[in-house]
Order: structure tokens, then C-alpha cells, then sequence
């Protein structure tokens, strides 16, 4: 019997779509030491379509008109430079989410949109963190939904930390201020603040998230430390749409992406590290705990160009 397959594996697979599609628009480009002005507007759309964003395909166009093809052009060659321009896009944007507030606990505020995968990828990162030792607690902020609060402390009972939680419709603002209280007086190190996904009211969104920070602000002026965005990669550029929204709301810090594993849009990914300047701490491929990993931009790279080497 086959074990479940790799996490490379199931991100190659996720990207599959993604690099077939570019190679299937590199199909016949052969020849000379130069690509020809055509092949350059092929190559571009091809890139465009892939959602890697009109700036990174104008960046790509632009080394792949620079470049001298000793022996000839070939796909697999003018695919080695698409993956050698995406891993320097996105080798600047990969951090991981460190935990080195002092004092404890660090405070990170989880934020995304319903359905993005937010209460599945705040199990996965608790989980992370139990791994490598550290005390971790959930705060259930969300109390708009009695889904996501129920949904969280299955979570939490799984993987064996406490959880902080109320009631449906209650104040989001008194539960993160005990969950700081209850982890200051148990020496946890990372708190790890659920929070409401709904955007169709931007104002009543960014009034309690701004009420979760000025009651954060009175027990400790660096809190919340990390406001990481959960993004679902399938919704393609609506992502961009998303950080940009979310910038402006809640002052995110960083973000994680989920859901690479089936989609052939992972490269938001790219454009989103190209015009939005924000950490990627992770990349998620699957709904399991050990489904999210710290983001390897030459990983991501080699699957979006479909190089299995």
C-alpha cells in the first residue's frame, strides 16, 4: 500500500496546471540564439495568465529578450530563466515566523477571509510551534461565527493547548484581553489570536480589530507582534485584491498561503511578492497538521517551472 505522498510531491502536483500551461505556450519555440518579438508576447501572456502578475511577466520578458541562448533556444532553457527570475522575486519575501517577543507571549493576530483556510492554518501553525517546544495558546476572536469557535477548540483539544473563548456575538476585544492575561500568568510563549473574516463591512471590521490592538496596547505596547493573512491561493489575483484590503484594515505584517496543492493559480504567490512587499512566512498543501510548511521560494519556484530536478 502507497503511503500519502510527499509534501513536494503534492506542491509539484498543486503547480502542475500552472507549469503546463506555460510550457504548453512554449510549445514550438526553438531555434535561434534569440527569441523572436512573437515569442517574447506569447511568453508574457502565458505568464499573465498563470497569475504571476503583469510586472513579473514584463520582468521575465525583459531578461528573456536580454538573454544570448548559446546553442539555440529551447523551452526547457527559457524555462530555467523564468524559475531563475520567479526565485529572485521571491527569495526576498520568504521569512519565517519567528517567535522573539520579550517579554512573552507573542501575539500573533490571525485575520483572512471566511473560507481562506484561517482556523485550519492557526492549528497548523500551533502545531508547528508545539513541535519546536514552545508553549502555545488560541484565543477564539472570532465570535462572529459559533462555527469557527467550535471549530477551534477541536483544534485545540487535538493538538493539546489551551484555548481562550466566549460566546457567539460576543466581544472579541474581552477574550484576546483575557487570553493575554491567562498566558502572561502561565508562562506561555505564543498566543495565537483568531479574528472575524468578514470583509463586506470593512468599517465594523477595522473598528474591533483596531479595539483588539488598543486593548493589547495597555497590556504590552509591542502587541499584537505578527498580523499574518491567511490567503486561499485558488482565488488567483482576487488575493491581491485581499492583502491590499487587508493592509489597509488591519496593518498586516505577513502573510501564509493555502490550498497550493489544488490549484493551478499558486503564481499570486509570485505577484504578490512582487507588488505588495510583504513576508511569506508559509505555504500550505493540504488539510492535515503537518500540511504547512515555512515557504522555500526556490522550491516554489522549481514548481512553477515545472523543474523536477
Amino acid at each position: 500500500m502507497s503511503g500519502k505522498p510527499s509534501w513536494r510531491d503534492r506542491l509539484f502536483g498543486g503547480l502542475k496546471d500552472t507549469s503546463q500551461r506555460l510550457t504548453g505556450n512554449l510549445a514550438g519555440i526553438v531555434g535561434a540564439g534569440r527569441l523572436e518579438q512573437h515569442d517574447l508576447d506569447r511568453i508574457e501572456d502565458a505568464l499573465i495568465m498563470s497569475d504571476l502578475g503583469p510586472a513579473t511577466a514584463a520582468q521575465i520578458r525583459d531578461k528573456l529578450a536580454a538573454e544570448r541562448f548559446d546553442g539555440g533556444v529551447t523551452e526547457y532553457k527559457v524555462m530555467q530563466v523564468v524559475e531563475r527570475v520567479i526565485a529572485a522575486i521571491l527569495r526576498p519575501a520568504a521569512r519565517p515566523l519567528e517567535i522573539d517577543a520579550f517579554p512573552r507571549p507573542q501575539v500573533i493576530l490571525v485575520i483572512g477571509v471566511n473560507g481562506s483556510g484561517k482556523t485550519t492554518t492557526i492549528a497548523k501553525l500551533a502545531h508547528n510551534f508545539v513541535e519546536q517546544d514552545y508553549g502555545v495558546m488560541l484565543a477564539a476572536g472570532d465570535t462572529f461565527r459559533a462555527a469557527a469557535i467550535g471549530q477551534l477548540k477541536i483544534w485545540a483539544d487535538r493538538i493539546g493547548v489551551p484555548i481562550i473563548s466566549g460566546k457567539e456575538g460576543g466581544d472579541a476585544a474581552g477574550i484576546v484581553y483575557d487570553a493575554v492575561k491567562e498566558a502572561t500568568a502561565t508562562g506561555i510563549d505564543v498566543l495565537i489570536v483568531d479574528t472575524a473574516g468578514r470583509l463586506q463591512n470593512k468599517r465594523e471590521l477595522m473598528d474591533e480589530l483596531d479595539k483588539i490592538r488598543r486593548v493589547l496596547g495597555r497590556l504590552n505596547p509591542e502587541a499584537p507582534h505578527n498580523v499574518v493573512l491567511v490567503l486561499d491561493a485558488t482565488t488567483g489575483q482576487n488575493a491581491i485584491g485581499q492583502i491590499e484590503t487587508f493592509k489597509e484594515v488591519a496593518k498586516v505584517t505577513g502573510l501564509v498561503m493555502t490550498k497550493l496543492d489544488g490549484t493551478a493559480r499558486g503564481g499570486v504567490l509570485v505577484a504578490a511578492a512582487k507588488s505588495q512587499g510583504l513576508p511569506i512566512h508559509a505555504i500550505g498543501v493540504g488539510e492535515t497538521l503537518d500540511d504547512l510548511k515555512p515557504f522555500d521560494p526556490d522550491e516554489l519556484a522549481a514548481a512553477i517551472a515545472g523543474d523536477t530536478q
